[in-house]
């Protein structure tokens, strides 16, 4: 399984820097034991009670039951989101935030929720400036210490990986627009 966070910093990097370089540092990727999503089958991806608490609407959030981590289900047509051992517990429409991973063909669906990037606001960067520098801003926030993925992202870890992906895919449509002009 390839690390969803992206690459890891180079060896070169000060050990200083390298603590703060990407939120993945502190919210390191994990799969969720053996638990398998019971709708889909996919294996899970451990949330803290806090996420839930954040990210559920507030009909939802007495349904929660006691424990401290549960299952996020990263599986893109599966209604589940999160889940524990056998049960599932909560669906899309429980939760009050778009889910950028349920959602991959919606464009305004966050892709990062501290900080708001969705691949829409990405490729609007790349067309106007043939770059993206979304990834430096997020690791430029994460070392001021405003990294909280923990509790804004659905999948309760790191964007990074997400970002990266939807920054290579804005790439490559711009790159098939630009083809097509010429």
């Amino acid at each position: 399984m390839s690390d969803p966070c992206g690459p890891s910093p180079s060896p070169a990097a000060q050990p200083s820097q390298t603590a703060v370089e990407s939120c993945c540092e502190f919210h390191p990727p994990t799969v969720c034991g053996p638990t398998k999503c019971p709708e889909c089958g996919g294996l899970g991806k451990p949330v803290k009670r806090l996420t839930l608490g954040a990210l559920l609407k507030p009909e939802a959030r007495p349904r929660i039951p006691a424990q401290e981590e549960f299952c996020f289900c990263r599986t893109a047509d599966c209604k589940v989101v999160y889940f524990r051992d056998g049960e599932a517990l909560f669906q899309k429409h429980d939760v009050a935030v778009r889910l950028g991973l349920k959602e991959p063909n919606d464009s305004h669906a966050p892709v990062c929720y501290c900080f708001g990037w969705t691949p829409q606001k990405i490729q609007q960067e790349i067309e106007a400036t043939g770059e993206s520098t979304v990834i430096e801003q997020i690791k430029a926030q994460v070392k001021a210490g405003n990294c909280y993925c923990e509790v804004t992202n659905p999948q309760g870890s790191c964007c990074l990986g997400n970002v990266s992906q939807a920054v290579k895919q804005a790439l490559a449509t711009a790159s098939r627009t630009s083809a097509l002009r010429s």
